[in-house]
């Protein structure tokens, strides 16, 4: 209800014509009997393996992927290829992005190629794909937030896996003590969608709507809180802010001297891209919580894949994203790069996989997921403006981080920021 909400408000705003541009009619399929070539484009260690597994499987139609980076950075590649006309058959979004792409006129209707596969996702999951009874991709993924930790350097150090966020504040100075080069974790002031999740982890809800109103809440007591821990350990020396990812970030992984990650289940897959010479010493737990005996779990991302408006052959990219994402073959390829599959049957294969890559020792990393997952609230529930919200996110934090002011006057910068953009989009909108 909540996506068919949304598009009712974005059309309401005067986006409607825009999102019928989108029908399925844009794009047109091959059925000469020839062979295809799709052009696909997706980020992460599981997207080669799936797509090795649709090649080998449909010699008619074989994929080309290219990895255009992942998040914010494919989706602006994706609108400008777009408008250039010469965007890819199919590619990866992310669930937050979606909208964007469907009112940027990138992402096709393939409700006619995609009624088999709605079954294999459970209806929360499926409606991150669907507006106003038209479907826009198939889901990929999920992120349930967890811990991804080193194992043989919190074992070194005596560091007991925290279960509570003033447990993991406690460890966050342990660490620090018993090795100053280490810190337990990184503060990443880019990172929107984590702050985020660990925000309505804590009980925030940043963007509501009634009918044709919003609230912005960016700016609430939850998230205040929240802003208020990280400035904690940060200003106190024991956790470094500095940016995720980056050739200095993913050195010190290297070196052990960074040793978690609060992200999501993805965050295996990725930590495996960057150091596979530690698998083995990388381990899953659940995600702190802030109120100890609480097992609420915030969603961190999760994708889906889109047809786009450019393709000249939709049926044969639908079926493509249709089948990496609900076989026996794509789930088993996403699961050994620890990748958590949005579809049911790809969940239920994980109990009876092997630990990916990173974690060939955690017997049970499969049985903790599943635990993980079975835990989730309400994915954030995702406003018109996401990519302003991001950008003035990244802007404010980055700002606070550098100048050393306070994160909480940050986030009254970022509500401040998105309101605006949404009045000026003709969106009525009051501030929680």
């Amino acid at each position: 209800m909540r996506r068919r909400t949304f598009a009712a408000a974005t059309a309401a705003a005067g986006l409607a014509l825009t999102l019928n541009a989108c029908s399925k009619g844009e794009s047109s399929s091959s059925d000469d009997g020839g062979p295809v070539t799709l052009n696909y484009w997706g980020w992460g260690t599981a997207q080669d393996g799936m797509v090795e597994a649709w090649n080998k499987a449909h010699p008619e139609v074989q994929v080309r992927k290219t990895d255009a980076g992942g998040s914010t950075e494919s989706s602006a590649k994706l609108l400008t290829a777009t408008r250039a006309k010469n965007a890819p058959d199919v590619a990866v979004v992310q669930y937050d992005t979606l909208p964007a792409m469907i009112v940027g006129g990138v992402a096709a209707d393939i409700s006619s190629f995609a009624s088999e596969a709605k079954a294999q996702f459970t209806p929360g999951v499926w409606s991150q794909v669907e507006f106003d009874g038209a479907v826009y991709g198939i889901p990929q993924d999920v992120g349930p937030q967890a811990l991804a930790y080193n194992q043989k350097r919190f074992t070194e150090l005596g560091i007991a896996v925290p279960t509570t966020w003033e447990e993991f504040a406690t460890a966050a100075e342990a660490v620090r003590t018993a090795d100053p080069e280490s810190t337990l974790a990184t503060f990443a002031p880019a990172e929107f969608g984590g702050f985020a999740a660990m925000a309505q982890q804590a009980g925030a809800q940043w963007w509501t709507v009634d009918g044709e109103k919003w609230t912005v809440n960016i700016d609430d007591d939850a998230s205040r809180e929240v802003a208020a821990y990280w400035q904690d350990l940060v200003d106190r020396g024991v956790v470094d802010a500095e940016p995720l990812l980056t050739p200095e970030w993913n050195a010190k992984l290297a070196a052990g001297k960074v040793l978690s990650w609060p992200a999501a289940l993805w965050a295996n897959g990725v930590i495996n891209g960057v150091v596979p010479e530690q698998a083995g010493d990388w381990a899953l737990a659940p995600i702190p919580q802030w109120k100890a005996g609480d097992s609420a779990v915030s969603f961190q991302g999760g994708s889906a894949v889109v047809v786009t408006t450019s393709s000249k052959h939709a049926k044969q990219a639908a079926e493509f994203a249709a089948w990496i994402n609900t076989s026996p073959e794509g789930s088993a390829a996403q699961i050994s790069a620890g990748q958590y599959p949005a579809s049911l049957n790809g969940q239920d294969l994980t109990l009876k996989s092997d630990p990916p890559l990173q974690s060939p020792q955690q017997a049970d990393y499969w049985q903790v997921a599943q635990q993980i997952a079975s835990n989730t609230v309400p994915e954030v529930s995702w406003g018109p403006n996401v990519n302003v919200a991001n950008s003035a996110f990244q802007d404010a934090f980055n700002d606070a981080v550098t100048n050393r002011t306070s994160f909480t006057d940050a986030l009254a910068t970022v509500q401040e920021a998105v309101v605006a953009d949404m009045e000026k989009s003709g969106f009525t909108v009051s501030a929680g």
